[in-house]
């Protein structure tokens, strides 16, 4: 099928990948499926900075999809990895986990009280409910199931045979200074608040294999007494594919014949380079830590030869970050994950987040009071692309963030403001029935009628208000009114309050509150309600401010709160009223 052109000035980064991928497909595979890939070791919670490793290439092949191309978006789940340390953090385990390192992620048992067979399994599944809900249709591969089926041996054979080529190759980069330990530091400074994408591209570790007095041996064995890697390969011989191997952990030795053996695998720089070309995939990201000279990306574009393949297009895509919180990997605890941030946001803006900057342009996640501008933004985002002013660019992550090729993402039919759902959650605490009357009266024109309308968006806001928020930052309206501070105001704040409660009936709506609060100290200063900013002096917005804090103050008893219009909705004419001191 040939390429549908595309125009690199209205076009995203996605498209302008799509057509180099596509291009490079027909180069090498003509008529075959295109084939980009992704890898996550479930070492850990995987977190929000290896969604990127799924996100690109997905968004990638959608693209592809859409174009009418036959596409697979493989997701190798490193399993067969190495179990390097405990996790903090995680919930069911212990120091006792310690006794597992070096055994192979599906070897683990998982956390204590989970419902899955093993360690990866636990992690894997968060992950996979989690890209259900993000559109993401891949073809996931078990490297545990990949490697004990035997399905690897040729590749693994040849990798042995040509174990001197792969020493060579590796040698170039092992003789090289590493950069002084000031140069390391500056090269890994980055902003604090950012998550590394450790698990990206698939790697566990950057290892290579070790060289003995038998030689180099690009494959590890697991030992068949203690099921770790602490192995050593002693012996192999090519022709009978006899290998011997001793473990440094218990000193258990064992010969078996390669060609029948299929406990162990082959190390990483040389096992990621060997899927490329098993698998022939022409595009697959890799994080910044894979895309340093002598690092795996970079190494296994010349060991993917000896197998017979090329090296994928392999942008690299930058750090994730999130907003209040430390830098972090997937081996600590408290690292946020999709299912986090599903938790409190749409997939469509979660896709969006991902979709909007190049995969070499880091970005944060909002899990503080951020997220209700980032809702903000994707709204107005939303309605640009409804009266078409939006930008081109815009457009399209705004099309890859709401659909899919195979269709729309479920959304909320009535998608009302973030910031109003999460304050109306917030002094509710969660009542159906006070939530829709305060909702239902937001619009008196069209007036809501079910909370069906705005699901999930409101359960989303209501998750946030309740993990997110901190307890003394939650709005409590007063039982009864503050008489002290009522008692102790001037006649002029005593008026304010009075302009106020005798215009509630007639503004009683969300557009018509706004209205009135922001009306009132511009009509005790001689002016109309109607006047705008440019028509007022400097010293309105201070009043405006100073009105707004009492009446803050006269219903929550704190200095801010929910947006005022929100608040008075919520609390009720009547209780607004006594309050108010009326």
């Amino acid at each position: 099928m040939p390429i549908v052109a595309q125009s690199t000035e209205t076009t995203d980064w996605v498209s302008r990948f799509a057509d180099e991928v596509i291009e490079e497909s027909e180069r090498r595979a003509p008529g075959k499926p295109v084939v980009v890939a992704s890898g996550l070791s479930p070492s850990g919670p995987i977190h929000l900075g290896n969604l990127r490793e799924v996100m690109t290439p997905h968004l990638v092949a959608d693209e592809i999809r859409r174009r009418g191309h036959e596409v697979r978006h493989l997701i190798s789940w490193d399993d067969y990895d190495r179990y390097r340390k405990v996790p903090n953090g995680v919930e069911g385990t212990d120091a006792s986990w310690a006794e597992h390192i070096g055994k192979p992620l599906t070897s683990v048992p998982a956390p204590a009280g989970s419902p899955y067979p093993n360690w990866a399994e636990h992690f894997k599944a968060a992950m996979i409910a989690s890209l259900a809900e993000l559109g993401v249709e891949f073809d996931g591969i078990s490297q545990t199931s990949q490697y004990t089926s035997g399905v690897y041996r040729e590749q693994i054979l040849h990798a042995m045979k040509h174990r001197g080529d792969i020493d060579a190759i590796l040698e170039q980069y092992r003789t090289k200074k590493a950069p002084p330990k000031k140069q390391q530091q500056s090269q890994k400074a980055v902003d604090a608040a950012e998550l590394e994408a450790e698990a990206g591209s698939g790697a566990a570790e950057e290892d290579d294999g070790s060289s003995g007095s038998a030689g180099y041996f690009p494959y590890k064995p697991f030992c068949g007494a203690c099921g770790k890697d602490l192995t050593t390969v002693t012996a192999y011989d090519d022709d009978t594919t006899e290998l011997t191997y001793v473990c440094t952990e218990d000193a258990f030795t064992e010969t078996v014949l390669l060609s029948e053996f299929n406990r162990g695998k082959l190390v990483w720089k040389v096992d990621w380079p060997m899927r490329w070309a098993y698998e022939g995939v022409i595009f697959e990201p890799s994080g910044v830590d894979h895309s340093s000279p002598g690092s795996s990306f970079q190494v296994g574009g010349q060991i993917v030869g000896i197998f017979g393949g090329e090296r994928p297009i392999g942008p690299m895509y930058a750090f994730v970050g999130i907003s209040g919180m430390a830098k972090m990997s997937s081996s600590k605890g408290g690292v946020p994950t999709p299912a986090d941030a599903l938790q409190i946001m749409e997939p469509q803006l979660l896709r969006w987040l991902y979709a909007r900057r190049r995969p070499n342009q880091s970005f944060k996640i909002a899990f503080d009071q951020e997220i209700q501008r980032l809702y903000d933004e994707w709204d107005k985002l939303d309605g640009k692309v409804a009266d078409g002013s939006a930008l081109p660019a815009d457009v399209a992550a705004h099309s890859r963030a709401v659909r899919t090729a195979a269709g729309e993402l479920p959304h909320t039919p009535r998608p009302l403001p973030y910031r109003t759902l999460a304050s109306v959650a917030d002094i509710t605490a969660g009542a159906e029935d006070q939530t829709l009357r305060i909702l239902g009266e937001l619009d008196p024109a069209n007036p809501l009628s079910t909370l069906d309308e705005v699901r999930p968006r409101l359960d989303k806001a209501e998750a946030w208000i309740n993990t997110h928020v901190p307890a003394d930052q939650r709005t409590i309206v007063r039982d009864e009114p503050d008489i002290d501070l009522l008692k102790s105001l001037d006649e002029p704040a005593r008026q304010s309050l009075r302009l106020l409660t005798d215009g509630l009936a007639d503004h009683w709506s969300l557009d018509g509150l706004s209205h009135l609060v922001y009306g009132v100290p511009k009509v005790q200063a001689g002016f109309s309600a109607d006047a705008t900013a440019k028509e007022l002096p400097p010293e309105i917005k201070t009043a405006q401010r100073t009105f707004f804090a009492l009446l803050y103050h006269l219903l929550v008893s704190r200095d801010t709160g929910p947006r005022l219009p929100t608040l008075l909705l919520a609390v009720g004419q009547e209780r607004v009223r006594a309050l108010l001191g009326e």
